[in-house]
């Protein structure tokens, strides 16, 4: 039976305590859409094995396969590990998902990748909670994409519990130091860091898209549903992209 309502399934690392709330809060305006979250077991952000092995394939597909009963529209992966660990990873994710589940897929990476794409930005500013070497990963792949990381900032944070407790103006501080170096766009490259609220008087004041990722997640969500992202407002350029 077909509904009349647009549901987004969010796969959500287990400890994040920010994307939620700020994704519920996004579409809270829209009374015809709503949000359904899967969880996996995700603690700890580095780049040593018993990190990068919380990602492998079947924990996000065992959460995923829990959202198809819900008959969600869309599933979106409200995770940034494909930034470090490389895109490929949540491009195969989000095959196998629509494979088993019938239902169309995507990530936030992914998403925030077609972002830039949509802007035309060949630079870009980062900021993240991350350790250095996560960090560096990140700006190599981008790189490798022909995206050039024209400043960055990061928090060197390791437990994904923690990125929780930087405040706003914390990420706001980040956010105006790597747009002194002139990006093309910013990203916020983490969902379990409180961006999204503050990037609309950003953009205003430093005139640059920023992409948060807890946004961008919501952004393809909509759009995978069949539902016009544009509806979202007071949350960001990227909406209306």
């Amino acid at each position: 039976m077909p509904h009349n309502r647009t549901l987004i399934g969010v796969l959500t690392p287990s400890s994040n305590t920010v994307l939620e709330p700020l994704t519920s809060a996004m579409v809270a305006e829209l009374p015809d859409v709503s949000a359904h979250f899967g969880r996996f077991t995700v603690t700890e952000i580095s780049m040593n094995e018993g990190s990068q092995s919380q990602f492998d394939l079947e924990n996000p597909l065992n959460a995923a396969r829990m959202l198809a009963d819900a008959r969600v529209d869309a599933i979106v992966w409200s995770g940034t590990s494909a930034s470090w660990l490389g895109f490929d990873r949540d491009q195969r994710l989000c095959e196998r998902i629509k494979e088993e589940t019938g239902i169309p897929a995507d990530s936030s990476v992914l998403a925030i990748n077609d972002l830039f794409a949509a802007s035309g930005a060949t630079t870009f500013g980062l900021v993240s909670p991350y350790v250095d070497d996560v960090q560096e990963r990140i700006v190599a792949n981008y790189a490798r994409s022909g995206l050039e990381c024209v400043a960055e900032r990061h928090l060197n944070e390791t437990v994904n519990y923690a990125f929780a407790e930087f405040d706003e103006a914390t990420i706001a501080e980040q956010i105006r130091q790597v747009a002194g170096a002139g990006p093309d766009a910013i990203t916020v490259m983490c969902t379990n860091m409180r961006g999204a609220r503050i990037v609309p008087e950003l953009e205003e004041e430093l005139g640059i898209p920023i992409f948060d990722s807890t946004a961008a997640a919501v952004w393809t969500g909509m759009k995978l549903a069949g539902d016009d992202p544009a509806r979202i407002r007071g949350w960001g350029r990227l909406f209306g992209m």
